[in-house]
C-alpha cells in the first residue's frame, strides 16, 4: 500500500507544468543569451580615459575590459562646435555721420563692443553722442538739443553658430536710453489785434528718454581681422519724461519722434580669444612656411658611390694568405684587380 502511495506522487510530479507568467516587464525586456558572469558594468569601479582619437573609454579596474563610452560621444557631438569666449569685437557706425552729411539736422555717431561666446551668443554695448539742430523753412521756430549721449544694451543671436565664423547672420534686441535737453527758440506768431507781432522762446528741458529696438543683421569678413555689416532695426518709444512745454522732436540714439526705423553700416575689428584658433593658425603658418621653402635638388658630388664601386680606402690592409695577389698578364685591368694591387 505504502509503494503504491508513493508511485502515484511519483507520477503526479512527473506531469506537473509550470507556465510562464507575463506582465509589460518581461514582454519588453530584452534577454542577452550570450551574457557571462562578470559582463555586468559596477559604475564604482570605473575610472575614464581618453584614447588618440578623443574617445572617452571606460576601464573596468577588477577584469581589466574597456569599453567606449558612447553616451559620452553623444554628450561630445552636443556640445558647441566654438568654445565659449570666442572673440571680441569693436564696431564704427558710418551710417549716422554720412546721413548727416547729405542733410539730416540730427546725430553724430556711435560705436558698439561686442563679446562673442560659442559663436550664437553676441551681448552688445552701444554708445554714442547724439545732437540736434533743426530750423525748418515753414515754421518760424529753431529746435536744438545740445550734445548728449545715449546707451544701448542687448544681445545678438547668430543663425549661422555652426558655419564659417567669417560671416553672420543675426536678429538682435536692444534696450536703448538717454538723458538729453532740448530748447525751442525764435518762435514767431502771426500778429495779434495790435498788429504786434508774438515772440516767444521754451527754456532749456531736461528730459529721459528710453526705447525698443528689434534688428536684423548681415556682417561679412573682408579682409584680416576687418567685417563690413549692415543692421536695419525696428523701434519703438518705451517712455520719455514729460515736460510743460510738451514732448522732445529729437531723441539721441533713436532719431525724429515719429521715426520707427533705423539702420546701422558697421566696420568692425574682431580679435580672436580662442587657444585653439591660435594654436591652428600657428600651424597653418608653419605649414606654409614649409610649403614656401625650395627644393633643393643633390649634385653629382653628393651622390654616393653605388655599392659596386670599391676604391683602396675600402680594401684591408692585409690581405689573407690564400688570395692571389698577382692577376694573370692576359686579364684586363679592372676596378677590381687594381684595388687589390
Amino acid at each position: 500500500m505504502t509503494v503504491a502511495a508513493l508511485l502515484c506522487v511519483a507520477s503526479t510530479m512527473a506531469q506537473r507544468r509550470v507556465t510562464p507568467i507575463d506582465n509589460p516587464a518581461t514582454a519588453t525586456q530584452h534577454i542577452n543569451e550570450n551574457k557571462a558572469k562578470g559582463d555586468s558594468l559596477d559604475r564604482s569601479r570605473l575610472v575614464e580615459m581618453t584614447d588618440s582619437k578623443g574617445n572617452v573609454i571606460l576601464v573596468d579596474t577588477i577584469t581589466g575590459k574597456e569599453f567606449v563610452d558612447t553616451l559620452a560621444e553623444k554628450r561630445i557631438e552636443s556640445k558647441a562646435k566654438y568654445p565659449r569666449f570666442f572673440s571680441a569685437s569693436l564696431s564704427v557706425d558710418f551710417f549716422t555721420p554720412a546721413m548727416r552729411a547729405l542733410g539730416t539736422k540730427y546725430g553724430l555717431g556711435e560705436i558698439a563692443a561686442e563679446l562673442n561666446l560659442h559663436n550664437r551668443y553676441i551681448p552688445v554695448i552701444e554708445i554714442g553722442l547724439g545732437q540736434a539742430n533743426h530750423a525748418p523753412d515753414d515754421n518760424n521756430y529753431t529746435y536744438h538739443s545740445p550734445v548728449a549721449p545715449f546707451f544701448r544694451i542687448g544681445m545678438n543671436y547668430n543663425f549661422l553658430f555652426k558655419s564659417d565664423p567669417d560671416y553672420l547672420i543675426m536678429a538682435g534686441l536692444r534696450y536703448g536710453f538717454s538723458p538729453f535737453k532740448f530748447e525751442v527758440t525764435d518762435i514767431a506768431q502771426q500778429p495779434g489785434y495790435w498788429d504786434e507781432p508774438l515772440s516767444y522762446a521754451i527754456p532749456s528741458q531736461n528730459v529721459t528718454a528710453g526705447y525698443l529696438q528689434l534688428l536684423l543683421a548681415l556682417r561679412v569678413r573682408i579682409v584680416d581681422n576687418f567685417s563690413l555689416g549692415w543692421s536695419i532695426r525696428y523701434q519703438s518709444l518705451l517712455h520719455d519724461t514729460a515736460t510743460p512745454y510738451g514732448k522732445a522732436w529729437y531723441i539721441p540714439g533713436f532719431g525724429a519722434r515719429n521715426r520707427s526705423i533705423n539702420a546701422t553700416f558697421s566696420l568692425t575689428y574682431t580679435v580672436s580669444l580662442s587657444k585653439s584658433d591660435s594654436a591652428s593658425d600657428s600651424t597653418q603658418a608653419t605649414i606654409d612656411a614649409l610649403n614656401d621653402t625650395p627644393v633643393v635638388q643633390p649634385s653629382a658630388t653628393d651622390i654616393p658611390a653605388s655599392d659596386t664601386d670599391i676604391t683602396p680606402a675600402d680594401v684591408p690592409a692585409e690581405v689573407p694568405a690564400d688570395t692571389p695577389t698577382d692577376a694573370p698578364a692576359d686579364l684586363p685591368a679592372t676596378a677590381d684587380t687594381i684595388a687589390l694591387q
